[in-house]
């Protein structure tokens, strides 16, 4: 009788030990939790990107708005005015000689379009500047998305262009 108490008892203790259960909770929980924890950061860093792009297209913007050499009849004269408005939305200086890019892969101010064009307000015509940025492809960081879930990088990650227009002032 004394071995059958002793293994009703045995059996009934095993039952009710704990021990090595969190870290089978963790087992499940991390690969979860992780993928949560890459995709927060690299949206935090997508939306970081475009955000830096959209000022950088509002200063360009800004910029031309108050230059009285942007609208000039000398084209030589514009287009300088424009080469220095696409330079400080790629580096954030009128040259970009020695510059590093605001972000990474936005090499050239050819990506930068500048547009100025007329509409009419009532009985005014108005002219406005528009600063955009184009075929900027998203620098992906080392833990992606897409990586983590093996799906394609076009899924997640899409040609980003900011673009901003404000009215010419002078």
């Amino acid at each position: 009788m004394n071995l059958a108490k002793q293994l009703l008892w045995t059996i009934t203790h095993l039952k009710r030990r704990e021990k090595g259960s969190s870290t089978i909770e963790l087992a499940i929980v991390f690969p979860i939790l992780l993928l949560l924890f890459v995709g927060a950061a690299e949206l935090g860093r997508l939306f970081y990107t475009y955000t830096t792009l959209a000022k950088a297209t509002k200063a360009g913007a800004r910029y031309l708005s108050y230059s009285k050499d942007a609208t000039s009849s000398d084209s030589a004269t514009a287009n300088a005015a424009k080469l220095r408005a696409q330079s400080l939305v790629v580096c954030g200086y009128e040259d970009c000689t020695g510059k590093t890019p605001i972000v990474p892969g936005l090499a050239a101010p050819g990506n930068v379009t500048v547009t100025f064009f007329t509409q009419t307000e009532g009985t005014v015509q108005v002219q406005y500047v528009t600063v955009q940025i184009q075929n900027y492809t998203y620098q992906k960081g080392v833990f992606t998305i897409a990586g983590v879930t093996g799906t394609a990088d076009s899924v997640f990650y899409k040609a980003l262009a900011p673009k901003t227009t404000m009215r010419y002032m002078l």
